[in-house]
């Protein structure tokens, strides 16, 4: 297990908890609905946001930094799916704090190169943005540091069985911290609900709570 109990300066679990989405995604997503279902049953007195990200990476980091700007250092935790769990990386590696990464993005400036156009979100068809060539440059800007400085503080649930990013190279970028392989399930990780109980006992929570 990951020395989370160093990354959270404070006994206990998380007091606050960040869970960013994916590109196209929104709070609406299956993983971010179920995390915010848990936190209103199970964690009453935790502080729980999932913002709706802009399309342009400086602006939805910004966005971010403004969010959690009064946030506890040492009480609070960070989670992403996608180019969510990059955005976690980039929160982790600026604050220290413990992050739970679900199919994380690693490249996403090159991945995202081929999107550039007009884009309809997932849970709205209606809802469409525009993905500009110079958020890229945003993304190169942004890009976490390689390797990662403290690979301890990551969890993270990587499916060999994701159709839109390579399971090898998610696994070796955070290889050497608290690295779970699911084979098979798919980029959604359909199957979080088996995952979640790892998820939640890693943030120092009780799994049977």
């Amino acid at each position: 297990m990951a020395d989370l109990p160093v990354s959270l300066t404070q006994p206990g679990p998380p007091t606050h908890l960040l869970y960013l989405h994916g590109f196209r995604s929104s709070p609406q997503s299956t993983k971010a609905q179920r995390m915010a279902r848990w936190a209103v049953e199970r964690a009453p007195g935790l502080t729980f946001w999932c913002p709706q990200l802009p399309p342009s990476p400086a602006e939805a980091v910004a966005l971010i930094e403004a969010g959690i700007a009064s946030w506890p250092a040492g009480r609070s935790a960070v989670m992403g799916s996608s180019l969510g769990g990059w955005y976690a990386t980039v929160v982790a590696e600026r604050h220290g704090w413990p992050a739970v990464l679900l199919n994380p993005a690693v490249e996403p400036a090159r991945d995202l190169a081929r999107h550039i156009g007009e884009q309809t979100s997932w849970h709205d068809p209606q809802d469409r943005f525009f993905f500009r060539p110079e958020f890229i440059d945003e993304l190169r800007a942004l890009q976490p540091p390689v390797p990662l400085t403290r690979p301890a503080r990551y969890h993270a649930v990587i499916a060999t069985g994701d159709e839109v990013l390579d399971w090898r190279e998610m696994a070796a970028r955070y290889a050497s911290g608290d690295t779970v392989v699911v084979e098979g399930s798919d980029h959604a990780l359909s199957d979080f609900e088996d995952h979640l109980p790892g998820v939640l006992a890693f943030l120092g929570f009780d799994p049977a709570s």
